[in-house]
This record gives structure tokens, sequence and C-alpha cells, in this order.
């Protein structure tokens, strides 16, 4: 199981100050997603750190775009992993993830648990 908490105000100043940050970061799906709201941002954000803390690694071991939060028809959450991600997932014996999001206009939040 990983969490990960992410700060809206901070984040939102990173997300203008960095030029290419947010592509660098999401996936097109993410950012359709979250048409540009800091805070739905930030909680993707948190489930990428999230997956990390699940599978045991840091920051580095994959890239942010073989992590990403997707939507069921019914709006549930679901993660998509894939690359290096999804190796590290295999040899670790992940065959399902769970994830969940929250958010207000001060922080957002992911739990992810590798199943």
């Amino acid at each position: 199981m990983g969490i990960d908490a992410v700060d809206v105000a901070r984040f939102t100043v990173i997300l203008g100050r960095r030029g290419g940050f947010e592509e660098r970061v999401f996936t097109p799906v993410e950012r359709s997603t979250c048409r540009g709201a800091p805070e739905r941002l930030a909680a993707r954000f948190a489930a990428k750190e999230a997956t990390m803390k699940a599978l045991g690694v840091g920051l580095g071991a994959f890239g942010f775009h073989d992590v990403w939060v997707d939507r069921e028809e019914s709006g549930r959450p679901i993660l998509r992993v894939v690359g290096r991600a999804a190796a590290l997932a295999e040899a670790a014996g992940v065959r399902r993830w769970h994830v969940s999001l929250t958010h207000t206009d001060i922080v957002a939040e992911a739990v992810v648990v590798a199943e």
C-alpha cells in the first residue's frame, strides 16, 4: 500500500513556474480529464507517488507516464500501469491495483493498493 498527499497551493505554483511540467508528468488522458484543475492534477500526482511507495521504490524508478489515473464509465478511478512500472509490479507479483483519490482546495491525496 502507498499513500501520498500534495499541498495544492504549492503544486499550483509549480504548475505555473515550470513550463512543460504538466506535459512531462501527466498523460494526455489525465490532462483531458482534469482540464487544468490544479487540485485534480495534484491528486493524480499523489497517485503516481503512492504507486512508487506501494512498489517500494523511489522517484526515478519509472517514468511518470508509466502510471496514470483513468476512469471507468461509472467515474470510478482506475490505475493504469505500463512500461518499467509494470515490469516492477510483475516482478513483485502484483496482479491488481486499487486507487482512491480525494482533494480539497488545500490538499490532494491518493491511496494505492497493489494486490
